[in-house]
Parts: structure tokens; C-alpha cells; sequence
């Protein structure tokens, strides 16, 4: 039996987007494969997407260019200076479940002007801002910005496809995006595991947008809480994303779609580990309504859960997320906004 459930969890789904335009028997098909790792597993490798080898490889190098970089220039982009939460994270300054993660990564958003709340505003405007980038590197926010225009459109047409899936319209969200979506894409490294042995990489989590799409390297450390309630690596495909639904949309579907706990152990030693999630995330200001679809009356409802609340606007649990994990830009920044211990 152990066995068999090792090789049933061995792979997770693999979902062929271009199918979509071979043909409606393809179309069929591919629906029918979405709505099943979406309801049945919340997390799926995606082929047939669009994106090159040539596009990935730029990323991919102008990534490595910034992590070769002298200590001194990556800190000079340090987050800390950056009330958006933009810039760069030393390893062990970011925290998930209150434990510190064992990466370090440059966050990068919509490049955007700074706003700033005013008097009665929402706080989570401040998550609106500019970027840091590296002087020494001007071809990485080429290659970054162009990487979110990229994903973007990806993502759409994925979340398309997939609400078509379940019987939903197909565009039923897309006034939630426009044009002042807030697409989140981080570059990450796991430089191996730490001095005390410690093994998260990144601590168990679900991801609090729409969907994400994950470019990892070959090295693996992915790994995604399955059926039977332990972790399962991912093993890596080149050329896939590793896609998760997050939680707006369990939200929005009344728990049909499942936002699934993954987390990432350290590799060994110090082998290094890249990768490159991107957030499909709505506007800040956006209310997330339920979604008209066939199977929402026998849905089983949302997982709750106490310590995470999930609020109506999609803002505010952004920025929850990123005053839990980035404390000391928290601090800095926003003391007002913390709860008093």
C-alpha cells in the first residue's frame, strides 16, 4: 500500500495548455484534466504554455548575474530601505510560520509611482511602489518587468481555461486585474542548508493570491502536502511551471478549488537551489465575489483557519503576508500597523 501511494503521489498532474487550440475534443480534454488537479489536488506542472527556452534563459541569466554580485551591491537594494516591500532580502530575514527562511531573493512588483495612503485610506496601498534595482545589472529589470508582462498573460489564459473548466465564465474575474493588477515575482536562491542544520528553505505555506506559476531549476527541494496528509517532492521537468492555486480562489469557490500547503526543504550541503515564483494576483482594491459555477452548491466550504484570516479585499491579506514575513521592514516602516505583542 505504501508503496502504491509513493507512486501515485510521484508526479503531480501534468496539464498541456496549447491543447486548448487543437481542436474541441482537445479543449474537452484539457478541461477535464484542469478541473480534476484543481478540485482533486490544488497543484499541477503546466506544459505547452508558450514561453520559450530563449525567454526563460534570459531570466534565468540576468537572475544568476544578481546573485554573483558583491555582497555590498545586493544589500545596497535591501528591502529594509523600501516601505513597498521591494528590493533585496539577505538570507534569514525573511520569516514563514515564524520561522526564518534559509533564501535570499529580490522582490520585484509592478513598476509603479509611490502611494502613499492618505487620511482614511488603506494601509495596503504602500504595498504600491517603485523597485530597487541593481545599477551594475540594467539588463535585469528588462528581463524582470518583461517576465511579469510574460506570466501575465499566461496566467489569464490559464485562469480562463480553468473557470471554463468547472463550468464558470471564463472571464468572470477579469475586472479584478485590469490594468492595476498586483503581479508579485520573486527571483530566489537557496544557497544550501544553514549553519545549524536547519532545514527550511521555505516554511509550509498557501499563497494568498489567484494562481502561481514557478520556474524552478533542476535541483528540486519543492514539496507539496498531498492526499495522505505528508510532503511529496516535485521533481523538476524542464521547460514546466509548477502551478498552485492560492487562496483567493478556495475563497471564491467555497473550498472546490483547493489552495494546498507546499513548502521547500534547504538542498544539501551547499548546493545552490533558483528559482522564480510569479503571483497572479488582482488589484489591491479588489473584492473577491464568489463565483457562479454548477458545483458551488456541493462545495465543502473553506479551510479555516484561526490565525490566518482571510479579508474581503484582497489588500489587506497582502499585506498581513508581508508584515508577518519581512519584520524588520515592519519595523521600520510600519510600527503603527503591527499588533502589540
Amino acid at each position: 500500500m505504501a508503496q502504491h501511494q509513493q507512486l501515485q503521489y510521484a508526479q503531480l498532474p501534468i496539464i498541456d495548455l496549447s491543447a486548448a487550440d487543437r481542436g474541441p475534443q482537445a479543449r474537452a480534454l484539457l478541461h477535464a484534466q484542469l478541473h480534476s488537479a484543481a478540485h482533486d489536488v490544488g497543484f499541477f506542472q503546466l506544459v505547452g504554455h508558450g514561453v520559450t527556452q530563449a525567454e526563460t534563459d534570459d531570466l534565468v541569466a540576468a537572475m544568476r548575474a544578481f546573485f554573483a554580485l558583491p555582497e555590498a551591491d545586493r544589500l545596497a537594494l535591501d528591502n529594509v530601505n523600501s516601505p513597498h516591500f521591494r528590493g533585496y532580502t539577505r538570507t534569514g530575514d525573511e520569516q514563514t510560520g515564524g520561522s526564518r527562511d534559509w533564501r535570499d531573493q529580490l522582490d520585484i512588483g509592478a513598476e509603479r509611482p509611490a502611494r502613499i495612503p492618505g487620511p482614511g485610506e488603506p494601509a495596503y496601498w504602500w504595498l504600491e511602489g517603485p523597485n530597487q534595482w541593481p545599477a551594475a545589472l540594467p539588463g535585469l529589470r528588462r528581463a524582470a518587468l518583461a517576465w511579469i508582462d510574460r506570466l501575465s498573460g499566461v496566467a489569464q489564459r490559464l485562469l480562463h481555461e480553468l473557470l471554463t473548466a468547472i463550468g464558470a465564465p471564463a472571464g468572470f474575474y477579469d475586472p479584478v486585474f485590469g490594468d492595476r493588477g498586483h503581479p508579485h515575482l520573486k527571483l530566489v536562491r537557496y544557497p544550501g542548508s544553514s549553519g545549524d542544520g536547519a532545514g527550511q528553505g521555505v516554511g509550509a505555506h498557501k499563497d494568498y493570491g489567484f494562481l502561481t506559476l514557478l520556474l524552478q531549476d533542476q535541483v528540486g527541494g519543492l514539496q507539496v502536502q498531498r492526499g495522505d496528509g505528508l510532503f511529496h517532492d516535485v521533481p523538476p521537468i524542464p521547460g514546466a511551471f509548477v502551478v498552485n492555486l492560492g487562496e483567493l480562489l478556495e475563497v471564491a469557490t467555497n473550498g472546490y478549488l483547493l489552495a494546498t500547503n507546499h513548502r521547500v526543504v534547504s538542498p544539501p550541503g551547499a548546493t545552490e537551489r533558483f528559482s522564480v515564483p510569479f503571483f497572479y494576483n488582482p488589484r489591491l482594491d479588489a473584492r473577491i465575489e464568489p463565483l457562479p459555477f454548477p458545483h458551488a452548491t456541493g462545495a465543502p466550504g473553506v479551510t479555516d483557519d484561526p490565525a490566518n484570516p482571510l479579508f474581503a479585499e484582497y489588500g489587506f491579506n497582502e499585506l498581513k503576508g508581508k508584515l508577518r514575513a519581512h519584520p524588520l521592514v515592519a519595523a521600520r516602516h510600519h510600527a503603527e500597523l503591527l499588533t502589540p505583542a
